[in-house]
């Protein structure tokens, strides 16, 4: 496991490092040298109450990058930063001051593959005209460019694309996306569909079906799910 944390506070860091599983932490304590990492590493876990106030915005562009997941450290009562860290695309945030334990925990939800993953197709499976799903490799194509999306992106976009034309509860998507049992509003669900439609850019249709929660359109012309391996052959 191969952790990089950006944490200025060294009673913060010392417990964290010492409590990696497996492994190897490394630990920056400014935005820009987080930045400058050159990797590779299975997480990121970021305080967003840096010393020169960068934080959201080295959240915005590891999220662009698309690369590792990204765990935000925030301050505890602070909602506002909650709210921007997954608006920004986080993965999951857990509040100051925590037990270790609590952080190992979510860093074990986060690094686990994504849902799926763990049950492959066959190859790239086409959704409309412009948009595949590589289940393999977890990575999304529209119009033949990759989309960089994070974890629970991806997660969304998958249970969705799981059954196209059929209403996903948000309470399913907070229990195969988010890992909670929450039946509350769950803002977070609202902002990651947002995020998604602007990603996928029309390929398909992410609908809300209000106090129901969300199901994906596809365009006419392919068939949901159709395979690129078995229509190449």
């Amino acid at each position: 496991m191969r952790l990089l944390l950006v944490e200025d506070d060294e009673t913060v860091a010392e417990p964290l490092l010492r409590a990696v599983p497996g492994g190897s932490g490394e630990r920056v304590t400014t935005g820009a040298a987080a930045l400058a990492h050159p990797g590779p590493y299975d997480l990121v876990l970021l305080d967003l109450d840096l010393p020169d106030d960068d934080g959201p915005a080295v959240l915005r562009e590891l999220v662009r990058r698309g690369g590792a997941p990204v765990v935000v450290l925030c301050a505890r009562g602070d909602h506002a930063a909650r709210q921007l860290a997954h608006q920004l695309g986080a993965d999951d945030y857990v509040w100051k001051p925590f037990e270790v334990s609590e952080v190992l925990a979510r860093i074990r939800a986060v690094v686990r593959l994504p849902r799926a993953l763990r049950q492959p197709g066959d190859g790239p499976e086409r959704h409309g005209t412009r948009l595949t799903i590589d289940r393999a490799t977890a990575r999304v194509h529209v119009d033949g460019e990759e989309v960089a999306l994070s974890l629970k992106e991806y997660d969304f976009l998958v249970c969705l694309a799981d059954a196209p034309g059929t209403v996903r509860t948000r309470r399913r998507l907070l229990t195969e996306v988010w890992r909670t049992d929450w039946h509350g509003p769950a803002r977070e669900l609202d902002v990651c569909a947002a995020r998604l439609r602007h990603k996928l850019a029309g390929a398909v249709t992410i609908e809300s079906v209000r106090d129901v929660g969300f199901r994906l359109m596809v365009p006419e012309g392919v068939p949901e799910g159709d395979n690129l391996a078995e229509s190449a052959d």
